[in-house]
């Protein structure tokens, strides 16, 4: 991991770690379980493979995801968080608390745009009483999906 330039101060060096929205979404997306690039290129639409890959790399640089090629050539590669990666979840929980407080949108405005709320939106739950369980739940299995497509 690099030790990152500033201040010095904690909070300056966890802003640099996370400080684009791209990361957080990356963070939120891989909160289940692993993924493939293509997954991610799904579901963080409308990022371009070239900024995800650039996120990509950059988290692994700084160990809060781990790369691992499955098969033969580049084109079978999946991410995982480290427990490193994870630290972040209360960071999400906190973001969207306050974005529901502020108004900037609703979790039924990504139901309706994109058929379905975010894999760690406690709408998920048929159980919404409680909404505790969404941290503890085991990750869903990993869905197997053709990423064929080579990107550099």
């Amino acid at each position: 991991m690099i030790r990152r330039e500033g201040d010095g101060c904690p909070l300056t060096g966890a802003l640099q770690l996370v400080g684009d929205k791209w990361t957080l979404l990356v963070v939120r997306d891989l909160w289940q379980g692993p993924l493939r690039t293509r997954e991610l290129l799904t579901a963080l639409a409308p990022i371009s493979s070239r900024t995800l890959l650039g996120r990509l790399r950059d988290m692994e640089r700084d160990a809060l995801v781990i790369r691992k090629v499955l098969g033969k050539g580049k084109a079978h590669v999946e991410y995982e968080l480290t427990p490193r990666g994870r630290l972040l979840f209360p960071l999400l929980d906190a973001l969207w608390k306050i974005g529901r407080e502020l108004g900037c949108n609703e979790c039924a405005d990504r139901l309706e745009r994109r058929g379905s709320y975010c894999d760690v939106c406690p709408y998920n739950d048929n159980d919404s009483d409680n909404k505790n369980e969404a941290q503890t739940r085991p990750p869903a299995p990993h869905r197997e999906q053709d990423d064929s497509i080579v990107l550099l």
